[in-house]
């Protein structure tokens, strides 16, 4: 008995001592590697970083495409757009454009637009054609929804021709850094008159090649025009080409966007001149980081 008690004894001393030198061990503990990501390495652009209650890219802030829309502005950032858009047919003569534009980010992922539209005809007399309004609503904050679905609604009050209203869906995506897609669809439809009928898409993507600066990209356009409810002999357009935006200074941008018909019923050019300028407090986005990135 006594031997089976000392035993126990000394296998309790045994198992303390083992335990006291393993706590004493001053050897390395292997840890996990980790990966610290820096926002000013290669690659990582301003313009690609989340702002604003959205958190949204910069660059979706302000208009990228001339043909296709993408997600909403910031809340409270208002914006002025200068238009130009000719049309060069292949038959008889241009026609041009001059619409002024301003635009406003609303709480809730809104965004309102009016548009003041004058036109120069074949006749080469200026005409008042009308007056648009846009509304806009963002389906969730940015990437939280594949493709960041957007909701467009148009009513245009037209002076001469039929009142009509639009509708587009409105998708937009980063495809890596430096790369920006819109895509969208869209059914206009007369309210009176012919009650013509226009349905299509247009796609787009950009290359950024200076940060906040400059990018190039190509533009599509693919419509559909008929009589009533899609009927009649329908014309179709599709229009390919070019763009490029200078952003000259971090509250202006110039977009240019040569677009040629490729169908019979195209034009021969299509083209956009856009001018525009941020105001408002939200206005300036250079330079703009999260609050996460700055502190590393």
């Amino acid at each position: 008995m006594t031997n089976v008690r000392g035993w126990l004894i000394a296998s309790i001393f045994l198992l303390l001592g083992s335990f006291a030198v393993r706590s004493d061990d001053s050897s390395p503990t292997r840890l996990p590697p980790v990966t610290v990501t820096d926002t000013n390495a290669p690659g990582a652009l301003d313009e690609e970083q989340p702002i604003g209650e959205n958190q949204q890219p910069e660059w979706t802030t302000r208009r990228r495409f001339s043909t296709t829309r993408i997600y909403v502005s910031q809340p409270w950032q208002w914006e002025f757009e200068q238009w130009w858009k000719g049309k060069f047919p292949r038959e008889g003569k241009s026609d041009h454009l001059f619409q002024s534009e301003i635009s406003l980010g609303l709480p809730y992922r809104f965004q309102v637009d009016f548009y003041e539209n004058l036109y120069l005809s074949q006749h080469r007399t200026f005409e008042h054609q009308g007056n648009q309004v846009e509304a806009r609503w963002a389906f969730a904050d940015w990437d939280k929804v594949p493709l960041n679905p957007t909701l467009y609604g148009e009513w245009k009050f037209n002076d001469d021709d039929p009142d009509a209203y639009e509708l587009k869906l409105l998708l937009g995506e980063d495809f890596g850094p430096r790369w920006h897609w819109g895509f969208n669809l869209f059914y206009e439809q007369e309210v009176g008159g012919g009650r013509e009928s226009e349905m299509g898409l247009s796609q787009a993507i950009s290359y950024t090649l200076i940060d906040q600066k400059l990018s190039v990209g190509l533009e599509m356009n693919l419509e559909r025009t008929s009589g009533p409810n899609l009927q009649g002999n329908p014309a179709t357009e599709f229009l390919i080409g070019p763009s490029v935006q200078w952003r000259f200074t971090p509250r202006t941008h110039l977009d240019l966007v040569p677009l040629v018909g490729t169908t019979h019923d195209s034009p021969y050019v299509e083209a956009f001149i856009v001018f525009g300028i941020d105001f408002g407090p939200n206005g300036n986005h250079s330079g703009v980081r999260p609050v996460s990135s700055q502190s590393r």
